[in-house]
Parts: C-alpha cells; structure tokens; sequence
C-alpha cells in the first residue's frame, strides 16, 4: 500500500519546453528520469525515498504511453538486477532504494554490474538519510560507490541541481560505461521548488525492441578470466573517459566531499603511492576532482 497518493501531482510530469514545474524534490527526479529518455525504473521503498516509488505508481499510466517499464521489486537487491538489461542493451535505467540498509541488500549485484559494465545510462537513486534519525544504520553511501567503483553523485538540495544531476548522470553512466549512485539526502527529497522543464522523451531503445532482437556479450560475464579484462578496462577506458565527461560538463559540483573516515582509511589501504592506479579503491571520486588529492 502507498505511503502517500501523488494522484493530483503526477499530472505535472506531462509539462513540457519552455513550461515551469513547481512541487516536491520527489517529483523533480520523476519528472527529470522521463526527461531523460528513460526505458524502464525499478525499486524497494525506504525512507527518506519511499515516495518516488508512490510516485512512480500512480504516474504509471504516463510511464505506460511513453513506453516505459515499471515493477516494485522484492528487495534491493531484485531492483538492482534488473540494471543488468542496460549491460548489453542501450537502454536508460533506474532503481530506487534507501541506503545504507538497502545498499547492503543490493551490494553484491552492484558489484557483478559494476564489474561487467554497461551500454546503457544505468543509475541508482539511493535516499541518504545518514544522521539524520531516519535509519537503524548510521553508515555511508560512499563506501558502496568506493567498493564496486561506480560514480557517486551528491546534488545541492534544489530543483535545477537536481533534475540537471539525473540527466549528466545519466550521460556520464553512457560515457564511462560505469553505473552512477545518484545520492538524495531527505532534505533533497522533500524540497520544494521550481525549474523550466522539457518535453518527456520516448527512450529510443525498449524492453519490448530488446526482446525482439536479442544480443548477448559474453565478455561482460563476471567470471575469470573475465573479471582481470573488467578491471583493466576500468583504468583504460572507463575512468579516462568518464574524466573528460566530467571536465568537458563541469560537473565537479556534484562530487561529494570524501568524508574523513574514509580518508583515513583509503591511506590505510592503498599498497601504491599513486592515486591514479587502480587498485586504490577510492579512485572513482578521489581523481574526478583536484579536491581529491592524493592522501597515501
């Protein structure tokens, strides 16, 4: 049963160019993952991010005209597995969970999807609610987004932030072939606001197009010798392009700032005393930045 009805405010997805949105950080990121061209959004309820899967609900018959696939999963971990339809097909997709506790759940097919890559833009909306009273675990996202190598991005508490976070995101998670942890504290979600919007976008590529016309890379198969070739391609491709990305976009304003803990024990941890090689678990936030200096 729905935390809350969205049935009035849905109507404010089918705004289009040149138009203003007004209303709840909740919605902005609905309204931005259709902008966005997305195929297909899946996901677990959990504060503070409980409401986007309401929202999701009963938008469904606007997700249903633009061709998009909407399932409330049976745990994070479910949710973060059907990312998998973006490994070998260019489709946008997006699942939705609390963390930390959800992130735990969903942590070991996080790692199998970060490892093999993906073609298609793949994003996780994970609700952060770190001191903030909501969660049993007073733990981090950074630490998930460190451990299996995949962007993490933090956006101001406002509209505009966070509807352009979840389109770069998107282009970035393309670009460098890497998810992106797209991190909404509770402040995040429950701001109100405004931004001009855009016309909703039919995903180029579909589930019903990928059903039809199977593919299957066996080189994005997590096993060895497999796996050595993901981690090389990594360092390679992936980071060297998704740095450009970055640069060329300018958007170092949504890298979060490495919490000292995990500074302290990045140093702990690192065998080489060159951030730029890849066995240094920290590299994906750590290098994107010049905030990220090297502290082994």
């Amino acid at each position: 049963m729905a935390e809350r009805s969205f049935t009035n405010e849905v109507q404010k997805l089918r705004l289009g160019e040149g138009e203003e949105f007004r209303g709840e950080g909740i919605l902005a990121v609905t309204k931005a993952l259709l902008q966005s061209g997305v195929s297909y959004v899946a996901g677990y309820q959990g504060a503070p991010i409980s409401h986007l899967m309401d929202v999701l609900t009963d938008a469904n018959d606007i997700l249903q005209e633009l061709g998009v696939r909407f399932e409330h999963s049976a745990s994070e971990a479910t949710a973060t597995a059907t990312l998998a339809a973006s490994v070998n097909y260019p489709l946008r997709g997006a699942v939705t969970f609390k963390s930390t506790v959800g992130t735990n759940v969903a942590s070991d097919a996080l790692a199998n999807l970060a490892s093999g890559g993906v073609t298609g833009g793949a994003m996780l909306i994970v609700g952060e609610d770190y001191g903030e009273g909501s969660s049993i675990m007073q733990e981090r996202s950074h630490a998930f987004a460190m451990k299996s190598q995949v962007w993490l991005i933090d956006p101001r508490p406002n509209l505009e932030s966070i509807v352009r976070a979840v389109e770069m995101g998107f282009e970035l998670s393309e670009a460098s072939n890497t998810p992106v942890m797209l991190e909404l504290r509770i402040r995040a979600c429950h701001v109100h606001g405004r931004f001009p919007t855009k016309d909703n976008k039919r995903p180029s590529f579909t589930l019903k197009d990928a059903m039809e016309n199977p593919v299957r890379d066996v080189n994005r198969i997590v096993l060895p010798p497999a796996s050595y070739l993901h981690e090389q391609e990594k360092i390679a491709q992936r980071w060297p392009a998704a740095v450009k990305f970055i640069q060329q976009h300018e958007l170092n304003e949504f890298l979060p700032k490495m919490p000292k803990t995990l500074a302290s024990s990045c140093r702990a941890a690192c065998t080489t005393p060159c951030c730029a090689r890849w066995n240094c678990w920290a590299w994906p936030m750590r290098l994107a930045s010049r905030r990220y200096r090297c502290m082994c």
